[in-house]
């Protein structure tokens, strides 16, 4: 499994992550001539449309918003796969990533996201930055009582996104963070078209167990976050409901 490492600054970042995954140009976004409000925590689109836009996500809400970096570094890796894509985006918190997908060519976006107050302010953010509004879709839910529900209205997608809270330091035992929780849930990969990806966000200290439905195509790492790229294993057939399934014996040592 290739393990990259995110450069310090993006500043730095004037080549690609790899190679074979870096088709399009690095984008300098404006600087926004908005002061950010004492209230609030300021992201910032990287790329696409709306390039530059100046977002705010309110203090106090609990939300752990995807760094600029990270997302820099995640979308360049993507390259042309975005435009046009079906993108669910589970655990939306902030938007970052979302939003970022709009920007940069997606046909549609589903956030799901449980809390209402954040939910708001990503369809707010969505309409300040100019994007097209009739791309993107809300569930106000719990991402586990969903999943089930697209499941049976044959929803698929071209690209399922998480960046969950999160999870404790696991050592010396099985990780019971969200992350883990989305990985042990065995009917996941139909969510997604045969040439689908998986890309699920975790900490440094959270270590998880690859389950045998997920073959890990790539890490990114940095600083304490972790972004793993996944694809469903080809020969796997579902056997049950969308249960948490029993710990598996292959673990990915991050």
């Amino acid at each position: 499994i290739p393990i990259y490492t995110f450069p310090k600054k993006i500043e730095s970042t004037k080549g690609p992550i790899h190679a074979a995954d870096q088709t399009g140009k690095h984008t300098t976004p404006a600087r926004s001539l908005d002061p950010p409000s004492s209230t609030t925590r300021t992201m910032r689109i990287i790329g696409g449309i709306a390039a530059g836009k100046i977002l705010q996500v309110p203090k106090g809400l609990g939300v752990r918003p995807t760094p600029d970096l990270v997302k820099q570094a995640i979308f360049n890796s993507l390259g042309p796969r975005i435009q046009e894509a079906r993108v669910l985006d589970l655990f939306s918190g902030s938007g970052a990533l979302g939003l970022e997908s709009l920007s940069r060519g997606a046909s549609q976006v589903l956030s799901v996201e449980k809390s209402s107050k954040h939910a708001r302010w990503i369809k707010g953010n969505i309409s300040k930055c100019g994007m097209p509004t009739h791309r993107h879709r809300m569930k106000t839910q719990d991402v586990f009582t969903l999943i089930p529900q697209l499941i049976t209205l044959g929803e698929r997608f071209d690209l399922i996104m998480a960046d969950p809270p999160f999870g404790d330091k696991n050592r010396s035992q099985r990780s019971t963070s969200l992350s883990q929780k989305l990985l042990d849930l065995e009917n996941m990969p139909s969510l997604l078209k045969p040439d689908g990806m998986f890309l699920l966000g975790h900490a440094k200290r959270d270590e998880l167990s690859l389950t045998p439905w997920w073959v890990c195509r790539k890490t990114m790492k940095h600083g304490d976050s972790i972004f793993e790229f996944l694809t469903p294993a080809v020969a796997w057939q579902p056997t049950g409901d969308l249960a948490i399934s029993a710990p598996s014996s292959e673990h990915s040592e991050l």
